[in-house]
């Protein structure tokens, strides 16, 4: 199972070209091109980690991942089209760990996979290890994509940790949306600029839910970020 994921999506190219991504790096894939019985099949045979599509017929990977959460916690990657959708997904709260918005590439589907898959194999121990980031009440483990504010866990996707991390190392510098996407998606991949808008925001959203008194963590720190609407 440890070296076993599942790839759920209606498109058969897409199927055909990343689990041929994924099997050459040693990873044996179960595809599924019918949601309904990959419910099935991530029930009854579970893989280390699943990558759903989100927009599919009969059954979307929403309500895929729904269902599965009333059975298993198994780790979820969202591939989706459109970043509106990743609002109402992860806004639902529905456990995705991660998601990554088409088009993408395989090297960066197969990092956010690596990322994933390491976090969930580490125990998570008590204290800062000697190679975190630390500024204040933020603390943040590179190694297992971990963040703390004030001691507690602020759970980020993969995606949302890499734009934090990006920011965190060199405070006092701001960057731009182009930097922050390369740090986060690598340089082949192209994103609207409102796609890093909304990670940025989404980031925000979750160390408010943890502390009422939370201003923009860029300002706390004196991490800049070249932000459209901010003064």
């Amino acid at each position: 199972m440890a070296n076993r994921l599942a790839l759920v999506d209606d498109d058969q190219n897409i199927l055909a070209s990343v689990s041929l991504a994924l099997e050459s790096e040693g990873y044996e894939v179960d595809t599924y091109f019918d949601s309904e019985q990959a419910l099935i099949g991530l029930i009854q045979r579970p893989p280390a980690l699943a990558i759903l599509d989100i927009k599919m017929p009969r059954m979307d990977g929403t309500e895929l991942l729904s269902k599965l959460r009333q059975k298993s916690s198994l780790p979820v990657i969202f591939l989706t089209s459109k970043d509106d959708e990743l609002d109402e997904a992860l806004g639902l709260g529905m456990g995705a760990d991660d998601y990554i918005t088409k088009p993408f590439s395989q090297r960066l589907l197969l990092a956010r996979i690596k990322a994933v898959l390491r976090r969930i194999g580490h125990e998570t121990s008590p204290g800062p290890k000697a190679d975190t980031i630390s500024h204040g009440d933020l603390v943040l483990d590179p190694e297992r994509h971990l963040c703390s504010w004030k001691g507690v866990e602020v759970k980020l996707t993969v995606t949302e940790f890499l734009l934090l991390q990006a920011l965190a190392l060199r405070p006092g510098h701001v960057k731009s949306r182009d930097q922050l996407m390369d740090a986060a998606y690598g340089d082949s991949v192209f994103l609207e600029d409102r796609t890093i808008d909304s990670h940025i925001k989404r980031i925000r959203r979750k160390f408010r839910a943890h502390d009422n008194s939370f201003d923009r963590i860029e300002t706390l720190y004196g991490i800049g970020y070249k932000y459209k609407g901010d003064a």
